[in-house]
């Protein structure tokens, strides 16, 4: 067992650039500001097309968070321009949470198809990639929907 403070006689993975190390932090960092938004409009649009509304009573069950946490997120979201709500009816999404809505989706779909692809199961697949779909950029969902597709 390693004492703390002890050098390793070989890194596996050298430091990188001060700036090079600041911009992958960045960018998770901004990954989760977005993934809360992303997670509310596409479960927004998903109970408005199953139910024709989102309740906030339904996004916090599915959420698993309480109704007070709901109505916060969604204030928040009304003033970015993405949800309005309607007294005693629900959430809906305007023009730019519906577009937000399906980009995300879309990147769930592709990392969802990569991960089967790849021999995961379906059930730990819609998993995993309800993490990773936030997280994995342009040019790497772009790789997975070339892998996938070549599985065909």
């Amino acid at each position: 067992m390693k004492e703390a403070g002890a050098v390793k006689d070989k890194k596996t993975n050298p430091l990188l650039d001060v700036e090079e190390h600041a911009q992958g932090f960045l960018q998770v960092r901004e990954a989760h500001r977005r993934e809360l938004m992303d997670d509310y409009v596409e479960l927004i649009s998903d109970l408005i097309h199953e139910f024709g509304e989102a309740r906030q009573v339904d996004l916090a069950a599915r959420l698993g968070v309480s109704q007070p946490t709901v109505a916060k997120t969604l204030k928040r979201l009304a003033n970015a321009g993405l949800v309005h709500q309607l007294p005693y009816r629900g959430t809906f999404l305007t023009p730019e949470g519906e577009k937000l809505a399906a980009e995300n989706r879309e990147r769930h779909n592709v990392v969802e198809a990569f991960f089967i692809a790849l021999g995961i199961s379906a059930e730990t697949a819609r998993l995993d990639a309800e993490g990773v779909e936030h997280h994995v950029s342009d040019e790497t969902l772009e790789a997975f929907r070339r892998f996938t597709a070549s599985r065909k």
